[in-house]
């Protein structure tokens, strides 16, 4: 087994996950990365997209929205807005955001935020392939 490293993912609502991980794997606003334990420090910016943990027993799987990542050599903490397991998810609200999001996306209006259209449309598309 790989080495262990602390991964504690935090909401403003609860602590998401506490436990020992071989590597996760998430989405950030540069791209995807894996990190290990030893990994240099740093931090990013989460964006929207599958959070994979690598833990002993398998690998668990949730949506990770926006938030702040800190990476240590032997912890690593994800502070996000939003993280959902995928038996929390409700299927029925993501798909009519999605639809919702690409409806405005379509019209182009002077109206619509562009940017926050696009970012509802990611964020309903992750929590549609975790539910799949």
């Amino acid at each position: 087994m790989a080495d262990l490293f602390k991964l504690q993912i935090i909401t403003p609502e609860r602590t998401f996950y506490e436990g020992e991980a071989s590597m996760v794997e998430l989405t950030t606003t540069e791209g995807e990365i894996g990190v290990y334990r030893g990994h240099i420090p740093m931090t990013a910016i989460v964006a929207p997209g599958v959070l994979k943990i690598h833990e002993a027993g398998g690998i668990k799987e949730a949506a990770l929205m926006s938030g702040f990542l800190e990476i240590l050599p032997e912890k690593i903490v994800v502070m996000a807005e939003v993280a959902e397991w995928p038996e929390e998810i409700d299927l029925n609200r993501a798909e009519e955001a999605k639809v919702r999001a690409e409806r405005r996306l379509k019209e182009q209006s002077g109206e619509i935020d562009i940017v926050r259209a696009e970012t509802a449309l990611k964020k309903a598309l992750v929590r549609i392939s975790l539910t799949k």
